[in-house]
């Protein structure tokens, strides 16, 4: 697949089924996000793996997250929390590990690096024919997960990859027109 190709026909992939990326894809997937632009060469980024129990121990994470928001929230409401790293065989979490204080590369900057690098990670999946979807939520921020997350005060989540194979049909793709996005200063 050519470059133009992949980047003009990726797309997220909501059903996701076994198996789960192998450890070449695994591997070519983070060299694709160590590409990301990185000013100062500062590498903001740090990547978790969920597989096999680790997506339990997230959906623990999610609900535990769920019943400090709302104490009375019933078991459908927790059991949905749960389930939701479920959906498929592998979620990696990226997350922007900010070294605050540099002039030069505000925060911002680290974390639309770490942005940069999910969103390679997507393309790399796309490439080898892996199905992934991009996903954030209100678990990205809540205090209970960046907590369990080991995240220091600066970091964030700024994605929870799901990985697996396609399981469903791909949606056609919208088509959009570049001047509808465009301003032009001549």
């Amino acid at each position: 697949m050519d470059a133009l190709t992949l980047l003009h026909e990726r797309s997220s992939m909501g059903k996701l089924m076994e198996p789960a990326p192998t450890a070449e894809q695994l591997s070519a997937l983070y060299q694709a996000a160590l590409r990301a632009p990185d000013h100062k060469e500062l590498r903001p980024w740090r990547f978790i793996e969920f597989s096999r129990e680790g997506r339990e121990r997230l959906g623990e994470l999610f609900a535990e997250a769920e019943f400090q928001e709302d104490p009375h929230a019933d078991d459908s409401a927790l059991d949905a929390a749960r389930k939701k790293p479920l959906r498929a065989p592998m979620v990696i979490a990226v997350i922007a590990k900010v070294t605050p204080d540099i002039a030069k590369v505000p925060k911002m900057e680290q974390v639309i690096s770490a942005g940069c690098a999910a969103h390679g990670i997507l393309l790399a999946a796309h490439a080898l024919g892996l199905g992934a979807m991009w996903r954030s939520g209100k678990y990205a921020f809540d205090p209970v997960v960046r907590k369990g997350l080991s995240l220091e005060e600066d970091d964030e989540v700024v994605a929870f990859i799901y990985l697996g194979t396609p399981g469903g049909r791909h949606k056609p793709l919208p088509q959009h027109q570049a001047d509808d996005f465009v301003e032009r200063w001549a």
